[in-house]
């Protein structure tokens, strides 16, 4: 009896193992990570015969443009004022949740490729804004580096500080942002990113407190989770008029980062036109040798002399050190109310419609006022 039940119970599990075989495709669990991958499909064949990954990157950079595009003609189409200088501090999270590795090759690295990004296409769309960076682990907050308008400045600070540890709080975060912002002037619109991968906080007061100073100091505060949705996140975007939302793949984390690189609507109390003055430096000669005031350093043929104090300053745009002018170049200026201000759509000139008798006046091109009824008879003969 013995014998025939053993031999029993080695038939089942026989038929369990391939049961299971069958399930995952007879395929080993190191193999079958690559085929949940499916990496092999991300491969082309070029001229010579040689498999290269195929570049989605233009792909999904036209994606972005059309949903930015469609966000900024909803916005001209309802007259919704946005804000010309943003004073930005994006915090973080470089607690022991963002070694994770769920996000390959881990939250932090999958961060700070698409901070790199994100900072690239927010001096893009916003010439005058300038942004900070600030990371949080072992509890406390640090700057990393101040507002700026460079983005290279910044994007090599991060790459030089990646290290995770410890715990992450919102609180300590808010508290630092908080005594950067509040500095800057009535003007400028202040915003906080937060990129949070922890599922709690480890704060040391009353963090509904810090909520409300944010809130009457008109902090815009976003968060994007890469774990999961949390209360006081969602909370803290709602008291501050921000958007909180939780990425479910690296490329959708991507496109939740950049959405916020075009200027979001403007705070009812900031929506009041007012004068900013404004200098437009020279760039100075090759030859010459200064001290750069951003700096504390002596630099020759580099850099920008402001037209009030004649202080040189390294790049633009930025703020005068000695005597707080709001130094851009026209260019800055140029592109930002291009941004801001984007043309109305064109209608596509059909055959029939201009032929309509309601249309005659729209049958002649606005740039070059040529016929568009003779390029049509062409096109047919």
């Amino acid at each position: 009896m013995k014998n025939s039940e053993r031999s029993r119970l080695n038939g089942e599990a026989e038929e369990e193992d391939d049961e299971e075989e069958n399930l995952n495709g007879g395929l080993e669990a190191w193999e079958r990570s690559y085929a949940d991958d499916r990496s092999w499909e991300a491969l082309q064949e070029d001229e010579s015969g040689f498999l290269r990954p195929i570049d989605n990157s233009a792909i999904y950079h036209a994606q972005y443009r059309r949903r930015l595009r469609g966000r900024s003609l909803t916005a001209a189409t309802a007259r919704i004022q946005k804000g010309l200088i943003r004073y930005l501090y994006i915090v973080i999270d470089l607690s022991r949740a963002a070694a994770e590795m769920d996000f390959r090759p881990s939250r932090m690295a999958v961060v700070a490729k698409q901070v790199e990004a994100f900072v690239r296409e927010f001096f893009y769309q916003n010439p005058l804004s300038q942004i900070g960076l600030v990371t949080v682990k072992d509890g406390v907050a640090n700057c990393l580096t101040d507002l700026g308008g460079s983005p290279e400045s910044h994007i090599k600070a991060l790459m030089g500080k990646l290290g995770c540890s410890g715990d992450s709080s919102i609180q300590n975060a808010l508290d630092l942002v908080h005594g950067l912002l509040n500095q800057i002037p009535s003007y400028g619109h202040r915003e906080v990113l937060i990129l949070y991968s922890a599922l709690s906080t480890c704060d040391p007061g009353d963090i509904m407190e810090t909520i409300q100073k944010c809130k009457e100091s008109k902090i815009r505060c976003s968060v994007i989770g890469l774990s999961a949705e949390m209360f006081i996140c969602k909370h803290l975007c709602q008291e501050t008029g921000g958007t909180y939302s939780v990425a479910l793949d690296e490329s959708h984390s991507k496109e939740l980062i950049l959405e916020h690189a075009p200027p979001p609507p403007a705070i009812a109390e900031f929506a009041i036109a007012s004068l900013i003055k404004m200098g437009f430096p020279q760039r100075a000669g090759e030859g010459s040798i200064s001290i750069c005031s951003c700096h504390k350093e002596v630099k020759v043929g580099v850099g920008y002399t402001c037209p009030r104090c004649k202080a040189r300053v390294c790049e633009l745009p930025t703020e005068c050190r000695i005597c707080g002018l709001q130094l851009v170049s026209s260019p800055h200026l140029a592109r930002s109310y291009h941004h801001l201000f984007p043309i109305a759509p064109f209608d596509e000139a059909t055959p029939s419609r201009l032929n309509d008798l309601h249309n005659i006046s729209r049958s002649t091109c606005f740039g070059c006022q040529q016929s568009l009824l003779a390029s049509v008879v062409q096109g047919k003969s």
